[in-house]
C-alpha cells in the first residue's frame, strides 16, 4: 500500500555509520561519531521493519551499523556511563535483539556496560533518574523513553522481572507532571526548584511540548510490551497510558489529524503541525490497540494520524522522497542557556527540518504497526 515509504527507508539506508543522513544535529555541528538516541530511533525502527517484514536487509544494515560502534570487549564508541545521560542509554535497547539474533557475546557485554549506568545514575529526591548529569535534579518526559525501555528489557531478561523501580518512576511522573485540568504532561520537572525555567512552587516547566508527550506515550507502550509476569504492574502502566492518550487526543487538529508543536495553543501564530510527536502518537494508538490496552476503535484513530502525516508532510519531487515538519531539538536550560526557557516562543523558535531520525524513526515505527493491520 505504501511502497513509497519503503523506497524512502531504502534511501536512508545508504547512510554510513559515522555520518548517517538522518542525524541532522551531527551533520550540522560536525560531531564525532558516538552512541546516541537519534541513531537509536532509526536503528530501533529498522529492527521493527525486520520483525514485521522478515526482510533481512533491515537486520543486516543494523548489524553493520552497530558493529561500527560496539567492539568485541563490549565497549561502545562515544559512550561513557559516567556522563549519566538518559539519552545515551536509548540506543542500547536494540542490543537485546542483536544478541538474540546473532548470539555474539559482545552485544551482551555492551548490555551490561549500559546497565552499569543504571546502577549508579543520580536520582531526584522522589527516586527518578536525573535527565543528565548536566541537568541535575531534573526529570524530562523524554528521559522516560530513553532509559526505561532498556531498563525494562534488562529486568525481563536478567533482572528477575522486578519492575517496581520502573513503575514507581512512571507513577511519580503521573503524580507530579500531569495537569489535571488540561490533561497534558509538562515537559520538565525540577526537583530542586532552583532552575530558571521552573516554577518555584511546583518545579514544573511552563508549557507542554508535543514530542516530549510523544516520548512518554511510546515509553509507556513499549515498557508495557516488554514487561512479563507482573499483571498488577502492567495494569498500572496501562492505566497511565490510556489516560495520557485520551488527554492528548483532546488537542488533535480536526482537519489534518496531526498535533501541534505546542499542543495547548492550536492555531496560535508560529505554532505548526509537528511530524515527530504526531508519529509517536500514531504509533502509540496503533500499538496500544493491537496489544489490547486501548479499545480496538483507537486503531482507526492511529491510522488517521498516520495518513495525515503522509498527506501533509511526506513530499516527492523527481523521485526524491522527504519527510518534513520535524522539530530538530528542544530542551530546558542548562543554566548557561537561558534561551531554552520553556516558553511558547522558545518552542516555536527551534529549527524545523526534514528527514531527521527523531521524526523518521517514530514514523517508521508507526508504519510497522500499519503493516501489521494489513496482515
Amino acid at each position: 500500500m505504501y511502497k513509497i515509504i519503503e523506497d524512502y527507508i531504502d534511501k536512508l539506508m545508504t547512510s554510513s555509520p559515522d555520518m548517517p543522513l538522518w542525524n541532522i544535529e551531527s551533520i550540522k555541528q560536525g560531531k564525532k561519531p558516538s552512541w546516541n538516541y537519534i541513531d537509536g530511533c532509526m536503528t530501533t525502527s529498522l529492527i521493527e521493519m525486520y520483525k514485521t517484514t522478515g526482510d533481512k536487509k533491515y537486520l543486516d544494515f543494523v548489524i553493520s551499523f552497530v558493529d561500527y560502534y560496539v567492539s568485541e570487549d563490549g565497549s561502545i564508541l562515544g559512550y561513557d556511563p559516567k556522563k549519566y545521560s538518559t539519552d545515551d542509554v536509548s540506543e542500547s535497547r536494540i542490543l537485546f535483539d542483536l544478541y538474540s539474533y546473532t548470539g555474539k557475546e559482545k552485544y551482551k557485554k555492551a548490555i551490561e556496560l549500559t546497565h552499569s549506568q543504571i546502577l549508579t545514575h543520580p536520582r531526584t529526591k522522589e527516586g527518578n533518574f536525573w535527565h543528565k548529569a548536566i541537568y541535575h535534579d531534573q526529570v524530562w518526559l523524554d528521559g522516560l523513553y530513553m532509559m526505561q525501555v532498556f531498563y525494562t528489557r534488562y529486568q525481563s531478561q536478567y533482572g528477575g522481572k522486578d519492575y517496581s523501580d520502573i513503575i514507581n518512576q512512571f507513577e511519580n511522573v503521573r503524580r507530579i507532571m500531569f495537569d489535571e485540568e488540561k490533561k497534558l504532561y509538562y515537559h520538565g520537572y525540577d526537583s530542586s526548584r532552583t532552575l530558571f525555567w521552573a516554577d518555584k512552587t511546583t518545579g514544573l516547566s511552563k508549557n507542554f511540548w508535543l514530542r516530549s508527550i510523544g516520548w512518554f506515550l511510546v515509553a509507556l507502550c513499549d515498557v508495557y510490551s516488554y514487561m512479563e509476569g507482573d499483571e498488577k504492574g502492567r495494569e498500572r502502566i496501562a492505566s497511565i497510558f490510556k489516560e495520557s492518550i485520551d488527554g492528548v487526543l483532546l488537542y488533535q487538529d480536526e482537519e489534518s489529524k496531526m498535533f501541534w508543536q505546542v499542543p495547548s495553543f492550536p492555531n496560535r501564530e508560529g505554532n505548526y503541525l509537528e511530524t515527530s510527536g504526531s508519529s509517536m502518537i500514531s504509533y502509540a494508538l496503533l500499538k496500544g490497540s493491537r496489544l489490547g490496552i486501548l479499545p480496538s476503535s483507537y486503531s482507526e484513530k492511529g491510522l488517521d494520524v498516520f495518513k495525515g502525516i503522509v498527506r501533509e508532510k511526506m513530499s516527492e519531487e523527481n523521485g526524491d522522497l522527504n519527510l518534513k515538519g520535524i522539530c530538530l531539538v528542544a530542551g530546558l536550560g542548562p543554566e548557561n542557556n537561558t534561551r531554552r526557557d520553556g516558553s511558547y516562543e522558545y518552542y516555536i523558535s527551534e529549527p524545523i527540518v526534514e528527514n531527521d531520525a527523531k521524526g523518521v524513526g517514530p514514523f517508521i515505527m508507526a508504519y510497522t504497526e500499519v503493516k501489521k493491520l494489513e496482515k
